[in-house]
């Protein structure tokens, strides 16, 4: 049934919800208004009321998307063994996040992005924390910075984004406990051999 709402913020809460099911499910191009509209509880014209367009309405989901970005790097620790199964973790409640990232990729490749500019600012943030990582004794100095956070992305999202290929390979479902724990024990070890050794050690395995 559809209905009205006297409450402007409940009501947006709701089209945005019901929105980032609808964009999770079928991507940008496959979404439907009146699909989203059904789910919220809300006619047509009342989404329109607030958000505009279908456009308008994938934009506020992805201002979340930035928000929470910046969130994440702004608390990411410098260190590379807990930054890895931070950075996990994080991938690990934002699987929707995830699956959108898949759509765009099927649906836009490496045209330009909806919002994207503002959305760059994290990933830019991200790269001057590991250039502060560096200056700091944290990480490797040899290591670009940009393609270090392509590599964090990596590590930590893939397992996610491709579960069917954690189960041939490791025989586990990415959404086991398990094999989260395992992931997790892998990516700190893995991120202290992405510390710079003590000095002295480099010539020493010369």
């Amino acid at each position: 049934m559809v209905t009205s709402s006297r409450d402007p913020v409940r009501t947006r809460q709701r089209i945005l919800r019901a929105a980032r099911r609808e964009f999770v499910s079928k991507g940008f191009p496959g979404a439907r208004v009146d699909a989203i509209a059904r789910g919220a509880s809300v006619n047509k014209r009342m989404l329109y009321h607030y958000f505009g367009n279908k456009g308008a309405l994938y934009r506020a989901i992805l201002h979340e998307g930035i928000a929470t970005n910046l969130d994440l790097v702004a608390a990411a620790p410098a260190d590379p063994a807990d930054l890895l199964p931070f950075l996990f973790g994080r991938a690990l409640k934002r699987v929707e996040g995830i699956r959108l990232l898949q759509w765009e990729a099927l649906g836009t490749g490496d045209r330009k992005l909806i919002a994207e500019d503002e959305r760059r600012k994290a990933w830019v943030e991200g790269s001057e924390r590991i250039r502060d990582a560096q200056r700091a004794g944290h990480v490797h100095q040899d290591l670009d910075a940009e393609h270090f956070v392509l590599a964090l992305m990596a590590l930590t999202m893939f397992p996610l984004a491709f579960p069917q290929l954690v189960r041939m390979v490791t025989g586990a479902r990415a959404s086991d406990a398990e094999f989260q724990r395992r992931q997790t024990r892998f990516l700190r070890r893995l991120g202290t051999h992405l510390r710079p050794r003590p000095s002295g050690t480099e010539e020493k395995h010369r």
